[in-house]
């Protein structure tokens, strides 16, 4: 079984006592814009959530695990499987790392690696893909790192308060097929 760890980060499933800390996240209008959100997030609205985490992935058709910081023991972020396709094998992937500080850290990277590899030996998908705003270089780099190729350009894909802006999406495929 692959281990959701390394010497890094641990990546854990959502616990009861993660809803203080998601409500924080998730209602941070810094984050709206790489989260695609529009509107705040109630307690009530979370704790379903995290309820519906119990399910398998098959059925629920995402995952969302906490990323651990094993040198601080705290929650530094979270790392998402969405949009689960079983019968195409796919799924789409996203990361948040929260607060500047923990940004340059390889926590992401570990948490990347880790959930990559989950991915492809444990839920057997055939490719993961990500969507990242074009002037988003740190997420681009990241995921190039990993393997990741640009498939497209979305031109004008995502509005802002001022303006439109594209949107690259990424592609890893299993190397194992």
């Amino acid at each position: 079984m692959t281990r959701l760890e390394n010497d890094i980060v641990k990546l854990r499933a959502l616990e009861p006592e993660d809803i203080d800390i998601l409500y924080k996240w998730e209602n941070d209008t810094n984050v709206w814009k790489v989260s695609n959100t529009v509107a705040p997030f109630s307690k009530y609205i979370l704790n379903r959530f995290i309820e519906e985490q119990q399910y398998d992935i098959f059925e629920t058709k995402q995952m969302r695990l906490i990323i651990e910081s094993k040198a601080l023991g705290t929650p530094i972020g979270t790392i998402d499987l969405f949009e689960l396709d079983p019968y195409n094998k796919r799924a789409g992937i996203g990361i948040l790392i929260y607060e500047d500080k923990n940004m340059g850290q390889g926590y992401a990277s570990s948490a990347l690696a880790i959930l990559i590899r989950y991915s492809f030996l444990v839920l057997n998908l055939n490719q993961i893909y990500c969507n990242i705003p074009f002037d988003n270089k740190r997420s681009l780099t990241l995921f190039k790192s990993k393997g990741f190729s640009i498939i497209g350009l979305k031109k004008e894909w995502i509005k802002t308060t001022v303006d439109w802006q594209d949107e690259y999406m990424l592609q890893l495929l299993n190397p194992k097929k």
